[in-house]
């Protein structure tokens, strides 16, 4: 995961965002307001082969956007362990741009952050100025 480096600054930079390990899972989740919009993991060989072993990240999505991103790149599946429909999992070891990766992070905290109640996405807004 070294070419991704960045990756965890760039989600933490987000406002509100912040991060924890869940213990059984494994994961370094990412949240805005408790809501989890990225996760970082490294699914055991008992998955799938196309997660099983991999660095991966799960990020929300558009539904149609996310059927698109997974035709577009071979490294961007369904979401590992979350609703298919709305999550991609991105495997880190592929040849995804990073510029690519840095929008999809975008939009997976844009989508969780406007579901958010309003009182709670101000204070967010006014903690991070």
């Amino acid at each position: 995961m070294n070419r991704y480096e960045w990756l965890d600054e760039y989600l933490l930079a987000k406002p509100g965002a912040g991060k924890d390990f869940k213990e059984e899972w494994q994961w370094w989740r990412y949240q805005v307001g408790g809501k989890l919009f990225a996760a970082l993991m490294h699914p055991s060989e008992k998955y799938a082969p196309a997660y099983a072993g991999k660095d991966l990240i799960n990020l929300k999505c558009d539904p149609l956007m996310a059927e698109f991103l997974r035709q577009e790149y071979p490294e961007v599946l369904p979401g590992f362990y979350t609703d298919k429909r709305s999550w991609n999992a991105v495997n880190l070891e592929g040849s995804l741009p990073e510029d690519e990766l840095k929008q999809m992070c975008d939009a997976s905290y844009q989508l969780v952050f406007e579901k958010l109640t309003k009182k709670l996405q101000k204070e967010i807004l006014e903690k991070a100025q």
